[in-house]
């Protein structure tokens, strides 16, 4: 068994298209248009998704935001370095909302960046 993917509902989908492909790098890997369903879908990521698990962000047509509520945490994504990482984020335009540095009580180099629907991002530093 694996995780596949990890869904989000997205409020714009070229806006949250243009932040995952642009400012953190993923790759479009494929969608699907549902018009009589009234709902989009697009696969995000690093790699094939017959490789690692992806994000499926879903677009339910006339809805453009969500109660994000107060279960959710986080997605993680381990980069090679969180400093230059929150740089790139915000030199696109992306936020930047715990700048990179080590966790309380320890030494791994973390930051969190914020998606447009307000979805949290963790960014660790490999080691």
């Amino acid at each position: 068994m694996r995780i596949l993917h990890t869904m989000l509902r997205v409020g714009n989908m070229e806006r949250s298209l243009k932040f995952y492909t642009e400012v953190l790098g993923m790759k479009l890997l494929r969608t699907t248009d549902r018009p009589e369903q009234k709902y989009t879908l697009a696969f995000v990521g690093y790699g094939a998704e017959s490789d690692q698990a992806v994000l499926e962000l879903t677009y339910n047509y006339g809805v453009d935001s969500y109660d994000l509520g107060n279960a959710y945490g986080h997605i993680a994504i381990e980069v090679p370095d969180a400093y230059k990482a929150c740089e790139t984020v915000k030199a696109k335009g992306g936020a930047v909302t715990r700048e990179a540095g080590p966790v309380k009580g320890g030494s791994t180099v973390i930051a969190f960046v914020q998606d447009p629907d307000g979805y949290k991002i963790e960014l660790i530093q490999s080691r």
